[in-house]
């Protein structure tokens, strides 16, 4: 095929794809259309110019390139895209924004071409970053990841956070584009159609920048191409387009975010496309077929070694743990927010530095790299403040919207730190992790508890949250005790316990205290070690209940557990 026919059949596609953007939002009466238009060119370019390698029947072969829409709004432009290539119908495309459907106002990984869920600006660069991670640092495959970004989430501070460390590893597989068509939802954006006010800035980060016109296929073509020569740092091609592009009446008007045409403006729009062939197809080039190394669970040292009485912070624990566990987990990586030495990270890095990743204090782009680094089948556990995690909560809950299997571990917990003063201290960590759909909170009250609570955690699909303190506290089970999710332990019971102290962590040393005290005066006090906050071991409460004529529930100094009283209640 000559130069000038690879050219025509891109703009066929291209208004193959104008039209399916257009259809299927005015059929649902709402979506982002203007904003899907503006990066026709800049997509169709990538998937169906020779660029893109992708094999749309086995859409997690782990050689594919990977694509994601950080400015998820434009979801119309990627379901028309997959259209085009084949691998939606038309009918499917008729069931955007409906009830059930897998094409969601905003991607999310329901459709299986979805990498990450997305529509929360600011988050896909990231993402992108923990897969393009994946593939030059631990699987040594050579796709790429490409992320389309709008101009508008430019503004977000986690773009920056990711730019800086996509640099600092040398991500020359990571792609960003650009999509900068100057207006957002209210107006125009902070640097308009300047581009370059982002070169300049991306550029001073260590990335290869280049600005092209964004509906001229021959740019785009050759910026894509020019990637491919770079070895040591990321790319973001910054393209110049224009939103709504393709329909005349919304060409770089204001007022047109987020808002559908009804059918009469469709009508006039799509006369204006001209004849649309709606029989026509993309090609997309298949990736080599190379597959990561898939080392096996090993054997792995499966005993603490703690002495009852041993005074030993529980942060302690958890970097011993995870260097005990590896080698039965060996898609572990660890990241952590450059503070290894206080999370006891570090224990794990000494060991096995090929799999630690330094992130630097940029939590939002830690959890987004964290989550990139679980879609290719990695098992990440991060590390910080657990303070420092509500910065990134956000990531953390668009993550639940992407099945994430990531391991979140926050070390400073609670008022117990003392001197350091509140800016330290983990106070919403249980509310803010209970709120996240299917999560596990996990809070070990001494190392033999973290040790065997961080390998539960490795082996339990899903958000995890392990919280550990900086103090030393006294070792008060033997390495035969058993911890599960789910499950809870009672260290002191008797047939003649008038009432019960639930309590978990720090927390509970103080129970135990008090049970000892009253025990002296002669009341019988049941203690109940609440390691798994959530979900709770409701049978072993209920039991208690029955049995015990009240409940003290010292969870933690900052808030109780709001389920521990539903089930008395209950009861």
């Amino acid at each position: 095929m000559s130069e000038s026919e690879k050219r025509q059949t891109l703009e066929a596609l291209a208004a193959l794809v104008r039209y399916h953007i257009l259809t299927s939002t005015t059929r649902a009466d709402s979506g982002h259309p203007t904003s899907a238009l503006s990066a026709v060119e800049l997509m169709t370019g990538l998937l169906f110019g020779g660029i893109f390698r992708y094999d749309i029947p086995r859409p997690r072969h782990p050689n594919n390139d990977r694509l994601i829409f950080s400015k998820g709004h434009a979801a119309p432009l990627l379901y028309a895209l997959w259209a085009a290539a084949g691998a939606l119908t038309e009918a499917d495309l008729r069931t955007y924004r409906q009830f059930g459907s897998l094409l969601e106002g905003h991607p999310t990984t329901r459709l299986p071409y979805v990498e990450a869920a997305t529509g929360s600006l600011g988050q896909g660069l990231s993402v992108g970053l923990g897969i393009a991670l994946n593939a030059k640092h631990l699987d040594g495959l050579p796709y790429r990841t490409y992320v389309l970004l709008g101009d508008s989430e430019m503004a977000e501070g986690s773009q920056w956070e990711a730019i800086q460390i996509a640099a600092s590893y040398g991500l020359n597989n990571l792609v960003g584009i650009l999509d900068v068509n100057r207006l957002g939802q209210r107006g125009e954006t902070q640097y308009g159609h300047d581009l370059s006010a982002y070169s300049l800035r991306v550029g001073a980060f260590g990335w290869k920048t280049m600005e092209i016109d964004g509906h001229s296929f021959p740019e785009i073509i050759d910026a894509y191409k020019a990637v491919f020569a770079e070895t040591d740092r990321p790319v973001m091609i910054i393209a110049h387009t224009t939103k709504g592009k393709g329909v005349a009446t919304l060409e770089d008007q204001d007022g047109w975010h987020g808002k559908a045409l009804d059918e009469a403006q469709l009508q006039e729009a799509l006369a204006g496309l001209g004849n649309i062939d709606r029989s026509i197809r993309g090609h997309i080039e298949p990736p080599e077929d190379k597959q990561p190394p898939m080392p096996l669970p090993g054997e792995y040292e499966t005993k603490t070694n703690y002495e009852i009485g041993q005074a030993v912070p529980t942060r302690n624990a958890y970097g011993s743990a995870l260097k005990r566990i590896y080698p039965g987990y060996p898609q572990l990586v660890s990241l952590d927010g450059e503070v290894s030495n206080s999370t006891r990270a570090k224990a794990f890095k000494e060991f096995y530095p090929e799999r630690f990743f330094e992130m630097y204090i940029a939590e939002q782009n830690m959890v987004g790299a964290a989550l990139g680094l679980s879609t290719r089948g990695k098992l990440p556990f991060v590390s910080t403040f657990g303070a420092f995690f509500t910065r990134a909560f956000d990531q953390i809950r668009m993550s639940q919207y992407s099945d994430a299997n990531i391991k979140i571990v926050g070390s400073h917990a609670g008022v117990s730190i003392g001197q350091d003063g509140p800016s330290q201290m983990a106070l919403e960590d249980i509310a803010m992790f209970r709120s996240i759909l299917h999560s596990v909170v996990l809070y070990p009250a001494d190392a033999v508890a973290t040790e065997k609570l961080v390998e539960a955690a490795a082996g339990h699909p899903g958000i995890v949250y392990i919280r550990t303190h900086r103090g030393p506290t006294p070792v008060i089970y033997d390495d035969q005790a058993s911890f599960a999710i789910g499950g809870s332990s009672v260290p002191r019971y008797s047939d003649e316990d008038t009432g019960t102290i639930v309590a978990a962590g720090v927390t509970l040393h103080e129970a135990l205290a008090a049970h000892e005290m009253l025990k002296a005066e002669g009341t019988y006090m049941r203690v109940i070690d609440l390691y798994s906050v959530q979900p709770l071991d409701t049978q072993t409460l209920r039991r208690s209940a029955a049995q015990t004529r009240f409940f003290i529930e010292e969870i933690s100094r900052n808030a109780i557990v709001r389920r521990v009283h539903e089930i008395l209640r209950a009861q």
